[in-house]
């Protein structure tokens, strides 16, 4: 198949999946092998880190009005050493928090996970336990404190799970929702969190995946228009993500990705078994 269309649908691919709670690396690994995919290009590290600037510039522009309220504010509780009573120096604080894992584990544990954990049988197994955790979050606790509730122990805990999507099939909005919504948020401000708290994780991720092409060349020739057609594509896909996802939360549980995900798990299975 055409390399543009392939990088037109792992683009369309990237966007919708990093932000519904379906696992984004799941599909990227899952999609290309279902399909017999194998482009060298496709394959790379640039291309990845390049969708996933498609999916951060989405969240950028999605919540631009928050992080201009949000950097500044952060800031100025740097200088002032104080939070006050100001509510976005708390929420921004409370981000940076839950930063702190993820970079833990990140640091540790990405490379080793990258080359021994990208196996499509294990990615369906996450995806079944993903989707058991995500009917679980959804029925237990309290499940109706607004962001401004959380404590900075919750949002470490929420960090703590957001670590998790380092794992394929486990999802990063998937398992940051559902940390939110055990530690009693509703769906709505679940969301809006796992979101607000994916921006710099994104970014993160994003810049220590660069330094390493940076310092190493990319190992296949840049495809130019391939890598563009991509990245748009998970700009506007991941913008339609978010605002169906924010919507969808507004009075629906969060089932019908449950049962996706269980669907998916069970065509891998089946595919696996295919003679």
């Amino acid at each position: 198949m055409d390399i543009l269309v392939q990088a037109l649908v792992l683009g369309i691919v990237q966007g919708l999946t990093e932000f519904l709670p379906v696992s984004s690396s799941g599909h990227l690994i899952l999609v290309p092998a279902l399909l017999g995919w194998k482009d060298p290009f496709i394959d790379s590290l640039t291309f990845s880190v390049m969708l996933h600037m498609g999916t951060l510039v989405a969240l950028l522009v999605y919540f631009w009005r928050d992080w201009l309220r949000l950097v500044p504010a952060g800031l100025a509780a740097i200088r002032d050493r104080s939070l006050g009573a100001d509510p976005d120096r708390r929420l921004a604080w409370l981000v940076v928090t839950t930063m702190i894992p993820a970079v833990i584990v990140g640091v540790l544990l990405n490379d080793f996970i990258e080359r021994n954990v990208r196996l499509p049988g294990l990615v369906a197994l996450l995806l079944v336990v993903g989707a058991a955790i995500l009917w679980l979050a959804d029925r237990v606790g309290r499940q109706d404190r607004r962001i401004a509730d959380l404590s900075f122990p919750a949002a470490l805990g929420i960090g703590a799970a957001q670590a998790l999507a380092l794992f394929p099939g486990i999802s990063r909005s998937g398992i940051s929702i559902s940390a939110g919504r055990l530690l009693g948020l509703s769906r709505p401000d679940a969301a809006r969190f796992s979101f607000l708290m994916a921006t710099p994780i994104i970014a993160g991720a994003g810049a220590w995946e660069g330094l390493k092409l940076v310092r190493g060349g990319s190992p296949v020739p840049v495809a130019f228009g391939p890598l563009a057609v991509g990245m748009v594509a998970a700009l506007l896909s991941g913008l339609l993500a978010i605002h169906f996802l924010l919507g969808w939360l507004a009075s629906h549980r969060l089932d019908v990705f449950v049962a996706y995900r269980l669907l998916l798990a069970a065509v891998v299975v089946v595919w696996f078994l295919a003679p």
